[in-house]
């Protein structure tokens, strides 16, 4: 029998999706939650810097309206495997709703992954924008059918999340 005949679900979005999972899951047993969730924080930084240089060179000098920032964040979370889309937008932000997350099922019960999505977006329209603050409102990851999350464009007082700069 040859190898390719067996039955393993493998591939490599699987398995790369289940290395992360399982990176964060223990990340949270073994620093706790709040550690976990600044090293992902610190990954989804870097990694959002570098997705924000290659969506703003896109940009061609245009400030972006907040209706193209949403776009960016969609088209962004596209390319991965999320299902993100635009639910709201003003002057003063936007409200993506998501129902199927890249992690897959690897998110669930492993809240730290939410600070990759709080800190790719943030820096995207922090770069383009001068300014972004992330609230994560509801997450797959926490129990929720779907993810819900505020980006706002200007300073606000007394909002929860995290607030990013260029």
């Amino acid at each position: 029998m040859a190898t390719r005949d067996f039955k393993i679900e493998l591939d490599d979005v699987s398995f790369f999706q289940g290395m992360i999972g399982t990176l964060a899951g223990t990340l949270e047993e073994v620093v706790g939650l709040e550690d976990a969730a600044s090293f992902v924080g610190v990954v989804g930084g870097k990694i959002g810097d570098d997705l924000a240089s290659q969506y703003v060179s896109e940009l061609q000098g245009q400030p972006p309206s907040a209706e193209m920032l949403g776009t960016i964040l969609v088209d962004m979370k596209s390319r991965i495997g999320g299902t993100f889309r635009i639910e709201t937008f003003d002057e003063d932000g936007i409200i993506l709703v998501n129902s199927r997350c890249p992690f897959a099922e690897q998110v669930k019960g492993r809240p730290s992954l939410c600070m990759m999505t709080t800190n790719v977006f943030g820096r995207i329209v922090a770069t383009a924008n001068g300014y972004a603050h992330v609230e994560i409102e509801e997450a797959i990851a926490t129990g929720h059918p779907g993810c819900r999350v505020r980006v706002h464009l200007s300073p606000q007082e007394n909002a929860n999340g995290y607030e990013f700069f260029p």
